[in-house]
């Protein structure tokens, strides 16, 4: 290996650290993150190929932040960059829900609710930046600013956890009807080469497969609770689609009502997953640790935590090859521009519900987050300062307001 391959995914490794270690507000929020350091700041990618990234993740069961992520690793460095990237941004979150899980601490108080309130208005900052942007980008004409409308109108209507797969295919069949004279700004093959082969993409779908259907298999052969406790987070990340909070019902069907952990802990452990950064999915240490009978602490948290992200990975690994291909097709590229545009009016969605919702209850709540949204705009401030001012300003509305 090369000097140059040392150094680029050791940059992937403390770029990807970074992100894992102030990366709050769930899976959206996460993608204006990735977009601000990859987009903006690094140009690691352009806004199109991000964001075909984006529309391929969201199509897929998984956690899609983190399947982002791992594309955005391997496009810079390879499998090891990939591996770095999921690292990095994992590893925080996990090693802070075992110290939570290990020393039960629940934050309470005026701090401790100021300081979760303010993270929660850091989401609605870039979140709001991220749709900013890439409407201005990705939807420069009627045709593709009336697939954003329409998305955001379907999002706001449909009550389903398939919502946003759905909005995405409608995204492609109206790009590929009205877009193929408005997507000249997309390549006709990919800007960017993914070190993925078709072979390998086919073992990976296998691989998914197999653990997928032949684990309960082995499970009927032999009662090892190993086996069930993988089956069990596997299952939950590989059924899955949209990630994040969805995830939460078949995590609590396979843990609680299974009876591996309580639904005290259970709870306790999801409000401790909101107070970190990095990925929602990572909560499956903090289960993995508490159950009540081994594998529990160390290894349980590992096997839990290796469950649920390794189907969503080898998925993405499956498509990589061939949605690359796909994506020079004169067709495909138009069903690219609709996708494009109808991500902007999902993350239009989610700014509104659950991340506007769930943090702007006041009008101290709108004055901090609009200082956000400006700082990161006008200003371009860090994320990490942006976290700290509302952190601040969190504890001293809870304080005195």
């Amino acid at each position: 290996m090369s000097s140059k391959q040392t150094h680029s995914w050791l940059e992937v490794l403390a770029v990807f650290l970074k992100l894992g270690l102030t990366s709050f507000g769930g899976p959206i929020a996460h993608i204006g993150y990735f977009r601000r350091e990859f987009v903006d700041r690094r140009r690691w990618l352009t806004d199109e190929g991000f964001t075909d990234l984006v529309g391929l993740c969201q199509l897929l069961p998984g956690p899609a932040s983190s399947q982002v992520g791992f594309s955005v690793g391997l496009l810079r460095a390879g499998w090891r960059g990939a591996a770095a990237a999921w690292c990095g941004f994992t590893f925080p979150s996990v090693l802070l829900l075992i110290a939570f899980a290990a020393i039960a601490p629940h934050l309470s108080g005026p701090v401790g609710e100021g300081v979760l309130h303010g993270l929660k208005l850091v989401a609605v900052a870039v979140v709001a930046q991220a749709v900013w942007d890439m409407a201005r980008r990705l939807c420069p004409d009627h045709r593709r600013a009336g697939i954003a409308l329409l998305s955001l109108g379907l999002l706001s209507v449909l009550n389903t956890v398939y919502a946003q797969l759905l909005v995405i295919a409608s995204g492609a069949a109206l790009g590929m009807v009205v877009c193929g004279g408005a997507n000249s700004s997309v390549p006709s093959r990919p800007a960017y080469e993914f070190r993925v082969s078709r072979t390998a993409g086919m073992i990976a779908l296998i691989l998914f497969l197999l653990l997928l259907l032949g684990v309960p298999a082995l499970m009927d052969l032999s009662a090892n609770r190993i086996l069930s406790v993988f089956d069990g987070f596997y299952r939950s990340g590989a059924l899955v689609f949209g990630g994040g909070h969805v995830v939460l019902p078949l995590l609590q069907q396979r843990t609680v009502d299974s009876g591996w952990v309580s639904p005290g802990v259970f709870l306790v452990g999801y409000g401790a997953a909101q107070a970190v950064p990095g990925p929602l999915f990572t909560f499956a240490a903090f289960l993995g640790w508490s159950m009540n009978e081994a594998p529990n602490h160390w290894a349980g948290a590992t096997l839990a935590t290796l469950g649920i992200f390794l189907p969503g990975m080898l998925l993405v690994v499956a498509a990589l090859p061939f949605w690359q291909a796909l994506r020079a097709r004169p067709r495909m590229a138009a069903a690219l521009s609709g996708v494009n545009a109808a991500v902007v009016g999902l993350l239009a969605s989610a700014l509104y519900s659950p991340v506007w919702t769930s943090a702007v209850h006041s009008a101290p709540d709108f004055a901090i987050a609009t200082v956000a949204f400006l700082f990161l705009v006008r200003w371009r401030i860090p994320p990490l300062a942006i976290v700290a001012l509302c952190s601040l300003l969190g504890i001293a509305e809870a304080l005195w307001i």
